[in-house]
């Protein structure tokens, strides 16, 4: 990365060898900025994960100017590109299908290799599904921890699950309809059926709604209904109080050790050692 430190003041039109990272609508296509629209009007290229949905913008407010696409299949070919493109002096715009771009998407890649090659990454800032969500949620938004898609690998996944039944923190996840029941299924073995939840989806559009309850009364009714369009959850953390006496976790490890083969009193001894707490209350968890 280039050592050198440079300040400059921005002016508001493009400028040469910078890349400009554009927040777009995740929903409602009034919420671009005009100063989004500038960029995406006069920057040399767009870069964007679809062109079929960022023409949809275009469109609507009359942009012409040329696309190319950018997404996880084929980033690793494009990036070296694009860095040349920028080294030769023209201006890159970068969007997503939704939001800011970089948020669980390759243009994470793209905005690190630009800073490796010396260049400058100027933000547009924009709508972000997480934020809103969060927002609207009423939960503790002063410290939040963003997860986004969990992996899939079994143990990737389980530690950040754990991670999430601890923390103290309010905890912003994305998932797809069709995982969205598996996902409440593990959240409730994890963090226990009474922990408070919200389900946000469709943000910004016509038929935008957020589901606040607890995890049990969330997987209920979404077990009687189709899951339509992309999902937000918000997690509350537990208080300090909890996070010393976690039922739902206590008793995931007891039936571990169970399973192991431990009885249930040798388990029980084993784990009021480790947490501080009394056999007989871990004890009655069985």
């Amino acid at each position: 990365m280039n050592s050198k430190l440079s300040l400059s003041h921005r002016r508001q039109e493009p400028e040469e060898s910078v890349l400009y990272i554009v927040g777009t609508p995740i929903g409602n296509l009034d919420d671009i900025s005009f100063r989004a629209l500038s960029i995406l009007k006069n920057v040399s290229l767009i870069a964007c994960e679809d062109t079929r949905q960022t023409r949809k913008i275009m469109n609507k407010f009359e942009i012409q100017n040329k696309l190319i696409s950018f997404n996880k299949e084929n980033s690793y070919k494009k990036i070296p590109k694009l860095i040349n493109y920028l080294k030769s002096g023209k201006t890159l715009a970068l969007v997503s299908d939704a939001g800011m771009p970089s948020i669980c998407d390759p243009g994470e890649d793209l905005v690190r290799n630009v800073k490796i090659n010396g260049l400058d990454a100027i933000c547009i800032p924009g709508p972000c599904a997480a934020i809103n969500a969060l927002i609207s949620s009423g939960m503790p938004s002063s410290n939040f921890i963003f997860e986004g898609f969990l992996p899939k690998k079994k143990k990737d996944r389980e530690e950040i699950l754990l991670e999430i039944s601890k923390n103290q923190k309010t905890t912003i996840l994305f998932e797809s309809p069709h995982r969205l029941f598996k996902l409440l299924k593990e959240l409730k073995d994890f963090c226990g059926g009474e922990r408070e939840i919200q389900i946000s989806r469709e943000i910004t559009k016509r038929y935008e709604e957020h589901l606040n309850s607890n995890i049990d009364e969330v997987l209920n009714y979404f077990e009687k209904r189709e899951v339509l369009g992309e999902l937000t959850l918000v997690i509350k953390g537990i208080n300090k109080i909890d996070s010393e006496f976690n039922k739902s976790l206590i008793k995931k490890e007891l039936n571990e050790l169970i399973d192991a083969g431990l009885s249930l009193s040798a388990a029980s001894s084993y784990l009021a050692k480790k947490r501080n707490l009394t056999k007989s209350k871990i004890y009655n968890l069985y």
